[in-house]
């Protein structure tokens, strides 16, 4: 039996989502395949086994807490017995390329992205000068840097201008129509995103998001379907068929994907077929510019009127509950979740 350290919560804004995806793999891993390990780590990084049996872990919600757990005096001796780590990490320390090259180090097949593609698409605005070199579709962007109360907006030739926050609202209305997207470029789940559709709204949401990072995306919205299309291999890569993502908000996030049933997910989208091939052909090739491997779940719009394909990000450690749009959309395929589980660890063991 292989011996499978399945990592999750982390130090990251997803910690809890991270905590419902770790608890679900946990519980569909294949117990007469796997010997499995099941690691937490809290919100401050301290490393815990976590010692509930597998068949007595009952419901796990966004916002549950951990009980029953050891802390691990040293994780790196802990893992050095595991065959494969599957980090179920969401989010900064975790997607990032971090803990992957903490893997490295150590010499322990793990299941998802390495280091590069990791810290490519954890990083938006990086993701997107790869995706433009790809020559794949995009929104218009401009990123800035918020330090010490000034704003660096950051041209197209990497040429950087100190502003105020008023100086630099200017600039990006100078390159961008409203509405726009203010997001951290550096975090996931929808955390930190504002829509702006004046100065004033602007303003508050590039103060808003450098409370998560220090580097602020803005792009124009596009008018049109959000959907997505999950990747599943090494060289040879396969796409799942197309979901379509319905918000019950504005636009889709933190609140409206965990705390508003509303929202809702339809797989197979209906879409025409060209479409659909379209985007599935856009995901590996997006996956494969950025060098990923093992998985990720591409994001995409479909804008109205054109029918015009535009990427919007690359998610490599995407949800990974029973109802998450990676494993769901590999179900409608015909690979069922605890399979899908059993194929990535042999991606990682390769």
């Amino acid at each position: 039996m292989k011996k499978i350290g399945v990592i999750f919560g982390g130090m990251s804004t997803e910690h809890d989502v991270s905590i419902v995806s770790g608890i679900s793999i946990i519980k569909n891993l294949d117990s007469k395949k796997y010997e499995i390990f099941p690691i937490y780590i809290d919100e401050n990084g301290i490393w815990y086994t976590y010692n509930e049996k597998i068949t007595e872990i009952g419901e796990i919600k966004v916002g549950d807490k951990i009980t029953n757990i050891t802390k691990i005096e040293n994780a790196m001796e802990y893992m050095k017995n595991m065959d494969c780590i599957f980090p179920v990490l969401h989010g900064l320390y975790g997607e990032d390329g971090t803990i992957q090259g903490l893997f490295e180090l150590l010499k322990l097949p793990y299941v998802g992205c390495k280091v590069l593609a990791s810290s490519i698409c954890m990083d938006k605005a990086y993701a997107k000068v790869v995706f433009e070199k790809a020559g794949l579709n995009q929104a218009k962007y401009v990123y800035i840097r918020e330090n010490k109360g000034k704003y660096i907006y950051v041209d197209s030739k990497f040429n950087e201008t100190v502003c105020s926050l008023e100086e630099v609202t200017k600039k990006i209305e100078q390159n961008i129509k409203y509405p726009m997207f203010v997001k951290p470029s550096n975090s996931g789940s929808s955390v930190g995103i504002n829509k702006a559709k004046d100065t004033a709204s602007l303003s508050q949401a590039i103060e808003f998001a450098s409370k998560y990072d220090k580097k602020i995306l803005i792009e124009e919205a596009i008018v049109g379907r959000e959907v997505e299309c999950a990747v599943l291999g090494n060289e040879e890569v396969e796409a799942s068929c197309v979901g379509e993502v319905l918000s019950a908000e504005e636009f889709y996030d933190f609140d409206s994907k965990y705390n508003n049933s509303a929202s809702r997910t339809v797989i197979p989208a209906n879409i025409e077929k060209e479409i659909s091939e379209e985007i599935q052909k856009s995901a590996i090739k997006a996956f494969k510019a950025v060098n990923g491997s093992g998985l990720s779940r591409v994001d995409f719009f479909v804008e109205k009127g054109t029918n015009r394909v535009i990427i919007n990000e690359i998610n490599t450690l995407p949800g990974f509950t029973q109802i998450s749009m990676y494993p769901k959309l590999f179900e409608a395929v015909g690979v069922s979740y605890s399979k899908l589980l059993d194929k990535l660890i042999e991606l990682a063991v390769k």
